[in-house]
Formats: C-alpha cells, structure tokens, sequence
C-alpha cells in the first residue's frame, strides 16, 4: 500500500511539473525557435537580444524586403502574412501580439490616427487608433507605383511614388504635384523642415512641402535619411567611388558634414541614428556604434549570414533587421 501511495503521489508531481502538450499555450510562431529576424538592444548597443521568437517563419521573404516594418513611440511592428504583429518597447522578452489583417498592403507606416497600410498598387488602409478596425484612406489619390506615405504634425499628407511627389492640404480630398524629379522613398521631419530620400539624392523643403531642392546630389540616389539631436543624417550612393556616403546636417539640412571616415567603404551601408549621443551604422560588416560624432567607430554586432542591418529607434531601444544587400 504505501509502494502503490507512493507511485501515485510521483504521477501526480509529474503531472503538474510536467503538464502534456495538450495544455501548453498557443505560439503564434508557424515554427518554432524562429532565430536572426528581428534584435534589440536597451543598453546603447552594448548586447543585443534576438526577439523573432514568435513570429512566422516565412517573415523575411515577404516582409523584410519590403517596407512592411517600422518603429515609433509604442514599439516595434513588422507586416507578415495575414498578421501586424507588435512587439511594444518595454517588453523584456520576445514576446508579439498578433493582429489578424484584413487586406494585401504590404508596406507599413506610422500616422497620426492610426498606422498606414499600403502597397505598390496604390491601395491604402488605415488602422483606427484603439480599434481593430481598417478603413479606406485618401481614396481620392488615383496615382499608382507607392513608395511611402507620411502625414506630417502639421497635418499635411505627403505620398512619394514613381513619378515624384504629391501632397494634400486637406486629408486627401485633393492632391497636387510638389516634386518631379522622379521616386521618392522616405521623408522624415523635424523643426519644420522636410526631408526626403529620392532618385535625385537628398531632397529638401522649408516651406511645407510646396518647393525642393536637392541637397546632397552625386549622381547617385537617396539611401536613407533620419532625424537626430539637432539635425538630420543621411546615407547617399556615390557613382564616382561605387561607395554609400554617411552624413549629418546640423543647420536643418543645409549643409552636410561626412562622418564616415572610420567606417570600411562599402557599397550596401543601409542605416543611420542616433540614441542618447551614440550614433549606430548599419553596415555589411555589422552594427556600428560611435561615441564621439562620427569620428571613430566600433563594432558591436557582426553581421547575420552576409545579410546587412536596418536599424530603427523607439526611445532608447534599438531595433535592428538583418536584410539582403541592406535593402
């Protein structure tokens, strides 16, 4: 008898120590032990946790060569499959939660009420703020061939496609034309000047959105552009050395100062920002840090299976993307 009790207190212990399969959560990883998709760091780049843990295992072929990530006050998202899945910026594991998306835009951004949705075609969602809800937005845009889509503070709409750039003063109900000098792929904002990266290089406005000028101009096209502590950075392809040129503005975009002399000269460098007074490159060799405004540089992650980091910001946190050629 006490044999038999005690058998069965063991089956018991098992039991809970060991719950079956039965009762384990639900991943929404399609597979698990998803590895090398998305990093943070929260210690200025000093270690990085990988955090794809979660996600679908086919989220680097539909969503990593595209523009279906992004970052902003309330965390990380990234576009894949059926799903928005969100990583918020205080999260201390890999941990996303799931939304269920209801059409095919592929590309993703951050609006005033909500996030955008979008796609090569011309088709654009809008999530309502606090809702689950997707409606319609600026349906009375006809142009087709999206790059991006920004919604300034001021409420200004700007969409950049194939042809140039177009903007509206009244949420969408009416479009002009403001730039023509071919695509345009990504605009940032800060103290009222506009920036954008475009076929033509680094462009710029400081009247609302209504004239360009370019102003970083090599031949080559804009990479990426990003706001920083008192200006803006930016990375150009330059046709004379076959390389990616880095700099930053401190005068609103005016003038431009290089700060990639410590850097290895590469023609696939895809990502510039700043955290604290930290500048982070993303670089084919890895994950760049500078501590002293672009004068030296360390690395402080090295690449992912030759691919090169995209790297986004939300506070302190730094999110970076391993992607193929950098782009």
């Amino acid at each position: 008898m006490k044999i038999f009790s005690l058998a069965f207190l063991l089956l018991l212990l098992y039991t809970f120590v060991f719950p079956t399969r039965d009762s384990q959560p639900e991943s929404t990883n399609n597979k698990p032990g998803a590895a090398n998709i998305v990093f943070r760091s929260a210690d200025g780049g000093q270690t990085w946790q990988d955090i794809s843990d979660g996600l679908p295992a086919n989220v680097r072929e539909e969503a990593i060569q595209r523009d279906g990530l992004f970052a902003n006050d309330n965390g990380f998202y990234l576009r894949a499959g059926n799903g928005l899945y969100h990583s918020q910026r205080n999260s201390i594991f890999s941990f996303w939660t799931k939304e269920v998306f209801p059409g095919q835009q592929s590309s993703i951004a951050p609006g005033r009420n909500g996030i955008l949705a979008y796609n090569y075609e011309g088709q654009i969602l809008q999530k309502i703020s606090g809702t689950g809800t997707w409606s319609p937005a600026y349906t009375n845009f006809h142009e087709r061939e999206i790059r991006t889509v920004f919604e300034t503070a001021r409420g200004s709409v700007f969409i950049g496609c194939d042809k140039g750039l177009f903007k509206s003063t009244n949420n969408g109900k009416t479009w002009k034309q403001v730039q023509a000098g071919g695509w345009v792929m990504k605009l940032v904002e800060s103290n009222g000047i506009l920036l954008a990266t475009s076929q033509r290089g680094i462009i710029r406005s400081a009247d609302g959105g209504e004239n360009w000028e370019a102003v970083i101009s090599e031949g080559g096209v804009g990479i990426a552009v990003e706001s920083i502590q008192g200006g803006f950075a930016a990375i150009t392809f330059n046709t004379k050395s076959n390389t990616r040129r880095v700099r930053t503005s401190c005068d609103g975009g005016k003038t431009w100062q290089p700060i990639d002399a410590g850097l290895p000269a590469q023609s696939s460098i895809s990502s510039i920002i700043q955290v604290g007074e930290n500048f982070f490159c993303g670089h084919p060799n890895g994950i760049f840090r500078s501590s002293d405004k672009g004068k030296t540089w360390k690395m402080m992650l090295p690449s992912v299976k030759d691919k090169v980091f995209n790297l986004f910001v939300s506070g302190k946190i730094i999110y970076a993307v391993p992607r193929s050629g950098g782009c």
